[in-house]
C-alpha cells in the first residue's frame, strides 16, 4: 500500500472519529387530566413567551448557580415555545370537551370567547433534581371588563436521573399546567 494511500485512510478514520453522533431527539407528550363542564365556547392560546436561555434545540438541564446545563447531544424535536402550545392546545381540548381550543400562531382563525396569554419563567431542574415549572397566565373573557392574572408554580420529581426523566417530569408539569389553566377558564367564565 502506497504512502500516500495509508495517509489519506488514516485522514478519512480520523474525521469519523471526530464526528458527533447525530442528536437524541424528546418531546412533551400530552397528559390526560380530569375532565371539567362549564369553559368557554371557543379559547384561543397565544404565542407563548419564554425566557431566551430556553430557545434553543439543545435541552437545558438545569439554571442553577449562575450557570446553564444544557445537554450538548438531546435535543427537542421541535422549537419548545412551538411544542408547548401543540402541548397545551391538546390537553385543554381534553378536558374541557364543550369548548374549541386553538393556537392564534396556527391556520385556524375565529373569534375567541377566552384569551390565554402565558409567560414560561422557568423550566428546567432545580438544585435538587427536581424539575421547576413556573410561569404567569392571563386570561382575558370576552364579557369580563379584565383579565385574571394567574401564577403557577409546579415542582415535579423527575421518576429518573436522566434526560428522559426530566422530559416525563416536563410532561407532567405541562399537565398540571393545563389543569390550573382549565381550572381559570371554567371559573372565570
Amino acid at each position: 500500500m502506497s504512502t500516500a494511500r495509508l495517509v489519506v485512510l488514516m485522514l478519512v478514520a480520523a474525521l469519523a472519529a471526530c464526528s458527533s453522533p447525530n442528536p437524541v431527539l424528546y418531546t412533551i407528550a400530552p397528559a390526560q387530566g380530569r375532565v371539567q363542564a362549564g369553559g368557554p365556547r371557543v379559547i384561543a392560546l397565544q404565542q407563548i413567551s419564554m425566557p431566551r436561555y430556553l430557545e434553543r434545540s439543545e435541552i437545558v438541564r438545569s439554571s442553577e448557580s449562575y450557570r446553564l446545563d444544557v445537554m450538548s447531544n438531546d435535543w427537542w424535536g421541535e422549537p419548545l415555545g412551538t411544542m408547548l402550545s401543540r402541548v397545551l392546545v391538546e390537553e385543554l381540548s381534553q378536558r374541557l370537551p364543550q369548548s374549541t381550543v386553538f393556537s392564534e400562531s396556527g391556520a385556524v382563525t375565529a373569534s375567541p370567547d377566552a384569551t390565554i396569554e402565558l409567560n414560561v419563567q422557568r423550566l428546567d431542574e432545580d438544585a435538587s433534581g427536581n424539575l421547576v415549572l413556573q410561569s404567569q397566565a392571563s386570561v382575558d373573557f370576552k364579557r369580563r371588563s379584565g383579565p385574571v392574572l394567574r401564577s403557577f408554580r409546579f415542582v415535579v420529581t423527575p421518576p429518573t436521573s436522566d434526560i428522559q426523566g426530566e422530559v416525563t417530569a416536563i410532561s407532567t408539569a405541562v399537565g398540571q399546567l393545563a389543569d390550573g389553566l382549565a381550572s381559570v377558564l371554567t371559573a372565570g367564565r
